[in-house]
């Protein structure tokens, strides 16, 4: 009898197949990442699943459904699932109403769940669940480990810049000091400055280097509040002009005195420092302006760094944000400034674009939301 409501059950599913995704579509759309998800993309591997159950009854063996379902599809479904921002919750609960759904296919034609086609159906549900939560875990787990190797480049990255402008301050004082004094103390622990920023330099670019290749999905979303705009530009430029005076670069701090904005400060400090130390190596001897306004239409803050240097090739203005993305003609260059850069701003809901009109310099404009 049970062999009989088995291949019963395996027909009306066949048979059935587009009225069972249905069915399971209305109740799987209650889920909030399958909310705004099209048929297609909702659907997956739950079309190849439901065959995959058909043969599973018409063939029972605990060992081929197991291994059909390995090179099936479940795998793929967590990966898509995951791709899709599904918690794990939510991939498990899918499954379970599609096993509902059979359920009441069955319960409809007056068949009898019990025995050998309720294991079946279980174990085949059950073994998709397993892989498909594997997958999407892995994933996960991928994703975590990813976003810690960002972090650690942005970091590393942003360390570049106040570490050679304390080399540059050192430098200074040293030959002042020597001059003024000639104190042998004295000397020695700026020497002993110099070798210190020396070993953080290499392990920055060390740091650099080994996450090169890492990809660059998301940053710590930013924590806002309100303050004045002016001072925080004025401490990046006090800091960066030891740099900027090796180069024989102007800096000048053109933001409205009044200009209130709301932001993360650290990202908000990182954004311009990262922008000004681009643009002092692209203007030596020349100047670098910062501005800094309110959109009085739409309430934006308005923000941009211009430089009087060479200007960016038109054929790498689109590109420049992108990760990878360094001025091959520069050795120094790691294509991470401005990819930080794109990244904290849109992390705040902004935009930002380059301006380079050429041999006129380039101008670095973003927005942030009021």
């Amino acid at each position: 009898m049970n062999d009989n409501v088995t291949s019963q059950l395996a027909q009306l599913i066949r048979v059935n197949k587009d009225a069972l995704l249905k069915g399971w579509r209305d109740q799987v759309r209650a889920l909030p990442s399958a909310v705004h998800l099209d048929i297609p993309t909702l659907n997956d591997h739950i079309p190849a699943l439901l065959m995959e159950l058909a043969e599973a009854l018409e063939q029972p063996s605990d060992k081929t459904i197991a291994e059909t379902l390995k090179d099936g599809t479940p795998p793929e479904h967590g990966i898509q699932r995951f791709e899709d921002g599904f918690d794990i919750t939510e991939v498990v609960s899918e499954y379970n109403i599609l096993r509902g759904c059979v359920h009441d296919l069955a319960q409809g034609n007056d068949l009898s769940l019990t025995g050998n086609p309720f294991h079946i159906l279980n174990r085949v549900l059950d073994e998709a669940i397993g892989l498909a939560v594997r997958t999407h875990a892995e994933q996960r787990a991928l994703e975590v480990k990813q976003r810690r190797q960002d972090y650690l480049a942005f970091v590393a990255h942003d360390l570049r810049n106040p570490l050679t402008a304390i080399s540059l301050a050192a430098s200074v004082l040293e030959m002042t000091l020597q001059e003024r004094t000639g104190n042998a103390e004295s000397a020695q622990m700026i020497k002993t400055l110099h070798r210190n920023v020396r070993q953080l330099e290499a392990l920055v670019a060390k740091v650099l280097e080994e996450n090169m290749d890492q990809g660059m999905e998301e940053v710590v979303q930013p924590v806002k509040r309100h303050f004045d705009l002016w001072p925080l530009v004025q401490a990046i430029v006090q800091g960066m002009k030891p740099v900027a005076t090796a180069s024989g670069t102007t800096l000048i701090n053109l933001v409205a005195d009044d200009l209130v904005v709301f932001a993360d400060s650290s990202q908000l400090r990182r954004v311009f420092q990262n922008l000004l130390s681009n643009a002092i190596n692209y203007s030596p001897g020349g100047e670098v302006r910062i501005g800094g306004r309110t959109n009085e239409a739409d309430g934006t803050t308005l923000c941009w760094v211009t430089d009087t240097g060479t200007g960016i090739p038109a054929e790498r203005l689109e590109k420049v944000f992108e990760k990878g993305e360094g001025d091959p003609a520069r050795e120094d260059s790691t294509g991470l400034g401005l990819a930080i850069v794109k990244s904290f701003v849109e992390a705040h809901g902004g935009e930002v674009h380059a301006e380079s009109p050429q041999g006129q310099g380039t101008t670095i404009r973003f927005s942030l939301p009021g």
